[in-house]
C-alpha cells in the first residue's frame, strides 16, 4: 500500500484507493465499511470501503476474511495482497484521519465529536464509490453508536441501496472484515512509518499499542510531552490521557487576554478547553478589542 501522500503531509486527511474493478460498474455490487484505530492515543484513525459484485461473493469468502482483529500483521499484510492480486472483481478506497484532525475537531468552536466525524467519513467513502461508477446495491457497516439511528441516517442519504448496520459486522459479514483489514492494514503501515514534523531528539518509536490504558503508551506519552507547545502532532491531544499528562507535566499558562484581577493563578492549557459558558467574563467584540476601544463610563 503507497501511503506516500499521507508521509508527505500527516496533518490533515488522506484518501487512497485501488483502480474500480469493471465489473464492478456493470454488476450489483455489495459493499463494506469498517475502521482502524478509532480508540487509541496516538496516530490515525483509518476509515475503509471494499466491495466487489453479489455474483463474486463467494470468491471474497473463499480468501477467509475475517475480522482484522482476530489475524495476526502477517495474515493481515498476505490477505490484503490477495485482494490486490483479485483486483479484477475487488475494490476498496480509505480515508486516513491524522491525531490533528481529529482533535482540533473535537475540540473546536464548534463541537464536532468522534462519533459525527465517523459517521461522516463513513458515509463520504460509499458516495465516494457511487461517484466513481460503483453499481452499489448494498451497504453492510459495521457500527458506532446505535445502529438503528445510524442504519436510519444512512438509508436516508442512499435511499436506493439497502444498508444494514450492526455491532460486530466484521466478524458476521466477509465484505466488512475485507473492509476491516484494509483499515488496519493502512493504519499499521500509517504508524510504522509515521514522519515526526517535530525535531525530536532520541525519539523511541517504542509506544505500546498506542491505546490509553498501556502503560508503555502512557511512559511514551510523559516523556514526549514538550512544557511549552505539548505534545507532537503524533498524539490526539483531545484524548483525556493526553490532557492528563499536559495537566501534570506541562507550564502553566497566563491568558494574557483577562485583567491580572481577574486571573486566579496560572491555569493549565486544557482549562481554556474545559470552561463552562459563564466562568469567564464576555469579551468585547474583536472590532473593538483590535482598536482598543472601551466603553465610556463618563463625558
Amino acid at each position: 500500500m503507497d501511503l506516500s501522500e499521507l508521509e508527505r503531509d500527516n496533518t490533515g486527511r488522506c484518501r487512497l484507493n485501488s483502480p474500480v474493478p469493471a465489473v464492478c460498474r456493470k454488476e450489483p455490487c455489495v459493499l463494506g465499511v469498517d475502521e482502524a484505530g478509532r480508540g487509541p492515543v496516538l496516530g490515525p484513525m483509518v476509515y475503509a470501503i471494499c466491495y466487489c459484485p453479489k455474483s463474486r461473493l463467494a470468491d471474497l469468502e473463499a480468501l477467509k476474511v475475517a475480522d482484522s482483529k482476530t489475524l495476526s500483521e502477517s495474515e493481515r499484510d498476505r490477505l490484503f495482497a490477495k485482494m490486490e492480486e483479485d483486483g479484477d472483481f475487488v475494490g476498496w478506497a480509505l480515508d486516513v484521519l491524522s491525531p490533528n484532525l481529529i482533535s482540533t475537531s473535537m475540540l473546536g468552536r464548534v463541537k464536532y465529536n468522534l462519533n459525527s466525524l465517523s459517521h461522516d467519513t463513513a458515509a463520504g467513502l460509499v458516495q465516494y464509490a457511487l461517484d466513481q461508477g460503483v453499481n452499489v446495491a448494498q451497504v453492510f457497516v459495521d457500527t458506532v453508536g446505535m445502529p438503528e439511528t445510524y442504519q436510519e441516517r444512512l438509508q436516508k442519504r442512499f435511499p436506493g441501496i439497502e444498508v444494514t448496520v450492526k455491532a460486530k459486522a466484521d466478524a458476521l459479514y466477509p465484505v466488512v472484515s475485507a473492509a476491516s483489514i484494509c483499515a488496519k492494514v493502512a493504519r499499521d503501515q500509517a504508524v510504522k512509518n509515521w514522519q515526526f514534523v517535530e525535531k525530536l531528539q532520541d525519539l523511541d518509536t517504542d509506544y505500546g499499542s498506542g491505546y490509553p490504558n498501556d502503560p508503555k503508551t502512557k511512559a511514551w506519552l510523559r516523556k514526549n510531552v514538550e512544557p511549552v507547545f505539548g505534545f507532537p502532532q503524533f498524539v490526539r491531544f483531545s484524548w483525556r490521557t493526553a490532557q492528563s499528562i499536559l495537566e501534570k507535566e506541562a507550564e502553566g499558562v497566563l491568558w494574557e487576554d483577562l485583567p491580572t484581577e481577574d486571573q486566579e493563578g496560572q491555569g493549565r492549557i486544557t482549562s481554556y478547553f474545559n470552561e463552562k459558558p459563564g466562568d469567564r467574563p464576555p469579551l468585547p467584540h474583536r472590532y473593538f478589542q483590535e482598536r482598543g476601544l472601551e466603553s465610556a463610563t463618563s463625558l
